[in-house]
């Protein structure tokens, strides 16, 4: 599968938000469609149910509206372990934020839409990250 948007953890996190200004672009970026992976899913259920309290059953909700409007989740493998850590000591990142970057290239994203890396940094000559909550 081929798509232009892969989406951080945050994005999800923001469209499942109350009360926050980021809660429109969140849910507009997801309607528009895009790519996740599997991290990024754990990386949202540990969050959802950590810090903002969410019971099993919304946990379970929120990961079925992903699953409609992102398709199946970029899987974790050996071979996206080995780019993540080769990205990660080429440009000096955490193993995490390199696990995203090695899944949104695993899948031939174009952007990246994510706060934890610098907006408009590009990887691989092909992916861009875009903070799309910036201003």
């Amino acid at each position: 599968m081929s798509a232009e948007a892969f989406f951080d953890t945050n994005v999800l996190i923001y469209a499942l938000a109350q009360d926050d200004p980021r809660t429109a672009a969140a849910e507009q970026l997801l309607r528009d469609g895009g790519v996740v992976s599997v991290q990024v899913l754990n990386e949202f259920v540990s969050v959802a149910r950590r810090k903002l309290g969410l019971a099993w059953p919304e946990v379970v909700e929120a990961l079925a509206a992903v699953s409609t409007l992102c398709g199946p989740p970029s899987p974790l493998t050996a071979d996206v372990h080995d780019a993540a850590v080769d990205l990660a000591r080429a440009h000096d990142l955490n193993i995490y934020d390199a696990l995203i970057l090695a899944s949104a290239l695993g899948q031939d994203c174009t952007v990246l839409y994510s706060e934890d890396l610098q907006d408009g940094r590009r990887f691989d000559r092909r992916l861009t990250v875009r903070t799309p909550f910036a201003g």
